[in-house]
């Protein structure tokens, strides 16, 4: 099951509208990965134990329709598609290293 998530109402909170950004199963975690670099979507399967080919796909919409990541088609050979980050996908990196900083304390 689905959550529809709708970006673009503002909130009254911000932290809220983060949170909602990355809110789901996968999310988080294709979130983090992408930060090494462009995904695949066989390694995403791989790399996330216990996922399954329509959760991630659900999540990886979700997270372009937010405008986190961008979608690629690599027309080499073999054709394949990447996710990369976007730049509101990379600015938020500074808040979640805040967070992570605040947390070690």
């Amino acid at each position: 099951m689905t959550t529809l998530n709708d970006f673009s109402e503002p909130e009254s909170c911000p932290a809220t509208n983060l949170l909602k950004l990355l809110a789901g199963k996968w999310k988080p975690e294709i979130y983090r990965l992408a930060l090494a670099g462009p995904l695949r979507f066989n390694t995403l399967l791989r790399q996330l134990p216990s996922s399954n080919k329509q959760s991630v796909a659900v999540a990886l919409k979700e997270l372009e329709e937010a405008g986190l990541l961008q979608k690629t088609v690599v027309k080499e050979k073999p054709l394949h598609i990447e996710y990369d980050l976007t730049e509101r996908g990379l600015s938020l990196v500074p808040v979640f290293k805040q967070l992570e900083n605040f947390s070690a304390k």
